[in-house]
């Protein structure tokens, strides 16, 4: 394919060679000559001018002279635009394997792709387009509607709620039991029948290994368009609003409000019936025992306003310094009073 197309499909500026034929995308590091790379991370900017890349989509940063350059407002939206013209994504034939058992009262799209020994059980409606992968267990109860794709081993349970054109990779359980215990005169634990459901909206990703837990009363949430990293838990009852994103390992525990367009970075630990505001960050490992006003960027635990965490950072790092310099003032001092 021609960079002269390729600038045209995605609506970018080509300085270069028009007539330069692409034949791959790849990152910076790995590219071989005639494939289109892209560098948004400042970090892989020195790394442009080793690369043997034939083209990068690129914002405003200057260029070696021997590569042709693709000018983007977003290169890293574009770059996956660009995989996309040469990496057409899987297909699959509708049908029915002899291997999978669907209840008589199930109903599915004529277009439905049902992998080998799936289990698809009563009254569950599953709309067009679906493409359920080998050993998918979609339990009573369930309505989910078009473009539904379901890699192997992923479970929804009794009478959950998904949308359209939401993806669950490999592992994913929506709707298992909330973790609701009640304690006993005895000390024992008595089990809280969890008799709610999971509501998935329209355009949600989950990915391997993650699970969102049915509520014990009501509905958990996971609104349109948010995206779940891997080994991501959900707590019963919690709300995950439009378009957020949970990395990998966060764990909201029950009841945790999260608003809309948020993202909570890798191994964030919310505690139960909070409340995050639209559009907050928490970064890395931050540990949240309060709620978070909209818009804020939190870090640490107990997670406080990033800029203080910062400074708070800052002074740990030199606290054997300033313990050092506490003991020459105490002696200092001392000796000036004539103490002993």
């Amino acid at each position: 394919m021609k960079l002269s197309e390729i600038a045209q499909r995605l609506g970018c500026t080509l300085e270069g060679d028009a007539n330069l034929e692409i034949t791959g995308v790849a990152g910076i590091e790995e590219a071989e000559p005639g494939q289109l790379t892209f560098l948004v991370n400042r970090k892989y900017r020195s790394g442009l001018s080793k690369s043997r890349a034939s083209a990068v989509l690129v914002a405003n940063e200057s260029v070696p002279n021997s590569m042709a350059a693709l000018r983007s407002h977003n290169p890293y939206l574009d770059f996956a635009r660009a995989i996309e013209m040469f990496h057409d994504a899987p297909t699959y034939a509708p049908g029915i394997h002899p291997t999978a058992v669907l209840a008589k009262s199930a109903r599915l799209g004529n277009t439905s792709h049902v992998g080998p020994y799936c289990v698809i059980e009563e009254d569950v409606t599953i709309g067009e387009r679906a493409v359920l992968h080998s050993h998918v267990s979609i339990y009573r109860g369930t309505k989910i509607g078009d473009d539904f794709f379901a890699h192997s081993h992923v479970r929804v349970r009794e009478g959950c709620r998904v949308g359209d054109r939401v993806i669950l990779q490999n592992g994913v359980t929506i709707g298992s039991d909330g973790y609701g215990f009640a304690k006993k005169p005895d000390g024992s634990w008595y089990k809280m029948r969890q008799s709610g459901i999971t509501i998935i909206g329209d355009d949600v990703e989950i990915q391997a290994h993650s699970v969102v837990d049915r509520a014990t009363i009501g509905e958990t949430v996971v609104g349109r368009g948010a995206k779940l990293d891997n080994l991501v838990q959900v707590g019963h009852a919690c709300k995950v609003g439009e378009n957020t994103m949970l990395c990998g390992q966060v764990g909201l525990a029950g009841t945790t409000k999260v608003g809309d367009n948020c993202i909570l970075a890798g191994q964030v630990g919310v505690a139960g019936h909070l409340s995050i505001g639209d559009g907050a960050m928490l970064t890395a490992q931050s540990g949240v025992p309060t709620d978070v006003p909209a818009g804020a960027i939190y870090s640490g635990y107990p997670a406080t306003n990033n800029l203080e965490w910062r400074k708070s950072v800052s002074v740990f790092n030199r606290l054997p310094e300033l313990q050092k310099e506490l003991r020459d003032l105490r002696a200092e001092v001392a000796k000036l009073r004539g103490d002993s």
